[in-house]
């Protein structure tokens, strides 16, 4: 790679015109392995490895070159090019040298073409340039190896599903194991020399069911390592099996929750996402420069943006928290910037972004958060979402407070948020400023003592500015939500780790709902339950 960088970037500064100030190549050589196990057989079994390349070719100047914003896009150059996994260095210069041919050209092509526009545009209101400068790293870490016992794991699979068989009501259920090792090779013309990787490894476990009225129920839950050997024992394993089989039960002669709002706790995992949606995909630096962006925060660094016994920390060099491997963590991001924690939010004032090597005005470097999934061009992008707060109370006492909450509110119940799947969220001015987070299993916290009570068909709704005032207090006990986050960039591994909060006020509506009624036919007679631990 250092080679042919040298050799393309020299003759392309002598010939080319106009000339490239900046090139790097990275390349992605993942190894995986994945199996899913259905009711005591064994139905995907698959694994692999890939190596990807990625070109980025800067043309211009740092004040202005080919990536510069119009319209909201910022330009696409890498193309993802597939390359061999085998060590051979004709193939890989090869695959280099085509690659970075064809990046020039499209680089070249859309300067002229933003030179064109800055004549007959007005002045962007971020006159910021286009690239910074930041030291280049040199390091070569020890690279992971894919450990997967693939027979112990199928086996396991068969005897862990098989479980399900338990449980009738449940009509489609899995147990996906995979794990997979995540290495870059990074090199850029400004010196900078990095191979470095990551390990990952994921137990899934889901369950579904359809009510009578059509309504379909899941649940799930999730195990995350390192490594396949954190994962955990049978025992632990059957125990979430039988309690994602149970919340299908339930929720299928839950009551269909009405449009609501009032009080309510998010579980930690929950507020997580909530965090995740609201708030870290809102400090994403890129945002703060593109005017086609609703640019929520951009206007109030130094100003108090959340309640202020809060603060966030975006921290990508953290790897456990709460006793869970987080999956946001990495050593360098996808410019060669070596990661590092940022301090977001402290007690309630907005501090900074999250920056790439794309400067916005006040934030002329990066600080370690420029990523992308192997194909797309690097923005800023979250990590480990990391929330602290001084206003922590125990479990009890904040279901108390809920409870409080919605008496003095008149409401005969608030709502506690178990479980959310994920969520999403709308940045842009011509959308509206507004999320959405699915839950999974929320219940009815009543004012009058009666228990709680288990309801289906509800997703929270809202807007920014208006839920981070809600928040009255959390618990005293982080808990971690691990999983993947889709953006401009691609998809992108992330964690958020928060306590249980506290809000005075929320919005559920009705989740869309099919009018499939359950299957006609009786399951097969001679299906008998099955499962270890049974």
């Amino acid at each position: 790679m250092s080679q042919e960088l040298t050799r393309n970037f020299t003759v392309l500064k002598q010939k080319a015109d106009p000339a490239p100030y900046f090139l790097s190549y990275e390349i992605t050589e993942t190894e995986s392995h994945s199996l899913t196990g259905t009711l005591g057989t064994v139905d995907v079994n698959n694994g692999g490895k890939n190596r990807t390349l990625d070109v980025s070719m800067r043309v211009g100047t740092p004040d202005l070159d080919n990536y510069h914003r119009t319209g909201g896009n910022a330009g696409q150059f890498t193309s993802g090019s597939t390359m061999t996994y085998e060590d051979n260095v004709d193939s890989i210069k090869r695959r280099l040298w085509l690659d970075t041919d064809r990046a020039y050209r499209a680089a070249a092509e859309r300067l002229i073409r933003i030179k064109t526009n800055t004549q007959v545009r007005v002045a962007a209101t971020d006159a910021s340039g286009d690239f910074s400068s930041d030291p280049p790293s040199v390091e070569v870490e020890k690279l992971p190896k894919l450990k997967f016992d693939t027979e112990g794991w199928t086996e396991r699979a068969r005897k862990l599903s098989a479980r399900f068989g338990n449980y009738p009501s449940v009509l489609t259920s899995h147990v996906s194991v995979s794990a997979m090792t995540d290495t870059r090779y990074f090199v850029n013309t400004e010196g900078a020399r990095i191979a470095h990787g990551r390990g990952f490894a994921r137990v899934v476990i889901s369950a579904s069911g359809k009510a009578t009225d059509g309504t379909d129920v899941s649940s799930y839950q999730t195990f995350e390592a390192v490594d396949p050997d954190g994962l955990p024992d049978d025992k632990t394993l059957i125990a979430a099996i039988d309690r994602v089989s149970n919340d299908v039960v339930a929720l299928l002669h839950a009551p269909e929750t009405e449009p609501f709002v009032g009080p309510a706790i998010f579980s930690g995992q929950a507020a997580g996402v909530f965090f995740h949606e609201i708030f870290g995909h809102r400090v994403e630096g890129h945002r703060q420069k593109d005017e086609s962006e609703g640019q929520t925060f951009t206007k109030s660094v130094g100003t108090k943006v959340l309640p202020d016994f809060l603060s966030v920390v975006f921290d990508p060099t953290e790897r456990k928290a709460a006793g869970v491997d987080l999956n946001g963590w990495y050593d360098y991001d996808d410019e060669g910037v070596k990661a590092r924690p940022v301090l977001a939010v402290d007690k309630g004032v907005l501090k900074t972004f999250l920056m790439s090597r794309s400067p916005i005005q006040g934030f002329d470097h990066s600080n370690g958060h420029g990523r992308r999934q192997p194909g797309l061009e690097v923005v800023s992008r979250q990590s480990n979402l990391i929330v602290h707060s001084s206003n922590a109370v125990s479990d009890a006492r904040l279901r108390q407070m809920l409870i409080e909450e919605a008496k003095r509110q008149n409401k005969p119940y608030g709502l506690y948020f178990r479980d959310i799947t994920g969520g999403f969220t709308t940045t842009a001015r011509a959308g509206l400023q507004a999320f959405k987070v699915i839950p999974v299993i929320v219940y009815r916290v009543y004012t009058d003592g009666r228990p709680d009570e288990l309801v289906r068909g509800a997703d929270i709704v809202g807007t920014p500015l208006a839920s981070f005032a809600k928040i009255l207090a959390t618990s005293d006990k982080p808990e971690v939500f691990n999983g993947y986050c889709g953006a401009e960039s691609g998809s992108v591994p992330v964690s958020a780790v928060s306590p249980a909060i506290l809000v005075s006020e929320i919005e559920i509506e009705k989740k869309a709902k099919s009018n499939d009624r359950p299957p006609l036919l009786p399951q097969p007679t001679d299906m008998e339950p099955k499962g270890v631990g049974k």
